[in-house]
C-alpha cells in the first residue's frame, strides 16, 4: 500500500480522532488570536488554517465521480473569484468592499484564496445535507443558509483580522442577498450534474472555521 493510501485509510477510518486534532488546532489559532502578543502573527496564519482544512476534507472524500466532483470545483472557484474580481472594482455586486493583506497573494486586488473559500464552504454545506433524507429542494436551500449564516458571523469579523473591509460601516444588505443567491446557484449546479457528496469529517471542518468565527466576534466586540 502506498504512503498516500495508508495516510487516507486513516482519515477514512479514525475520523474522531481527526477532528478532535482539528479542534485543537483551531483552540490553539482561537487563544493565539485573542491574545495581543500573538494576534500579528496567528492571523498571517489564516491561509495555512484553510490550507489544512483543505487537505482533511480531500483525504475524507469518498465521493463518487470524484472526477466531476474536481471540475465542479474547479469550475465554481473560477467563477466565484471572477464575480470577487468584479465586486471589489465595481462595488455593484456586493457593495463597496476591498481586500486587505491576511489572505495571502492577490490578483487583480483580490485573494487567490477567496475562490477556495467558496467552494470549501459548498462541498461542506452540501456533504452535511446530503446525508439528510429532505427533498432535493430543501437540501439546496438548508445548505445556502448555512452558508449565509456562516458568512454573517465572518464578517463581523473579517476588517478585524484584515481579510477584507465594507466603506460602508454597517455590512450591506445586498451582501447577504447577493452570497445567498450565489449559494442557490451552486448547489442547483451540484443536483444538476447529479453530484452527491460524501465526506464525514465535513461537518467537523465547518464547524471548527465557524466556532473560530463565532468566537472572536463575541470576544472581540
Amino acid at each position: 500500500m502506498s504512503s498516500y493510501n495508508r495516510i487516507r485509510e486513516i482519515f477514512l477510518t479514525k475520523q474522531t480522532a481527526i477532528a478532535v486534532l482539528l479542534a485543537i488546532f483551531f483552540s490553539v489559532g482561537l487563544v493565539g488570536m485573542l491574545l495581543p502578543a500573538s494576534n500579528s502573527f496567528f492571523l498571517q496564519l489564516t491561509p495555512l488554517a484553510l490550507l489544512i482544512s483543505f487537505t482533511v476534507l480531500a483525504l475524507s472524500d469518498e465521493s463518487k465521480q470524484r472526477g466531476k466532483l474536481i471540475a465542479y470545483l474547479l469550475f465554481i472557484y473560477i467563477v466565484s473569484y471572477l464575480i470577487e474580481v468584479a465586486g471589489v472594482h465595481t462595488g455593484v455586486i456586493f457593495g463597496a468592499y476591498s481586500y486587505g493583506d491576511n489572505l495571502g497573494v492577490k490578483l487583480w486586488d483580490t485573494p487567490l484564496i477567496i475562490g477556495a473559500n467558496w467552494f470549501f464552504l459548498v462541498y461542506t454545506t452540501a456533504a452535511i445535507f446530503e446525508k439528510t433524507k429532505m427533498h432535493a429542494i430543501f437540501k439546496i436551500l438548508s445548505a445556502s443558509l448555512a452558508m449565509l449564516v456562516y458568512d454573517i458571523v465572518m464578517e463581523q469579523v473579517a476588517p478585524r483580522m484584515d481579510m477584507w473591509s465594507w466603506k460602508e460601516v454597517a455590512v450591506p444588505l445586498q451582501n447577504y442577498a447577493t452570497w445567498f443567491l450565489i449559494a442557490v446557484a451552486f448547489h442547483i449546479g451540484l443536483k444538476w450534474l447529479k453530484i452527491k457528496i460524501k465526506n464525514g469529517l465535513a461537518l467537523a471542518v465547518l464547524l471548527c472555521q465557524f466556532t473560530l468565527f463565532l468566537f472572536l466576534y463575541l470576544f472581540l466586540a
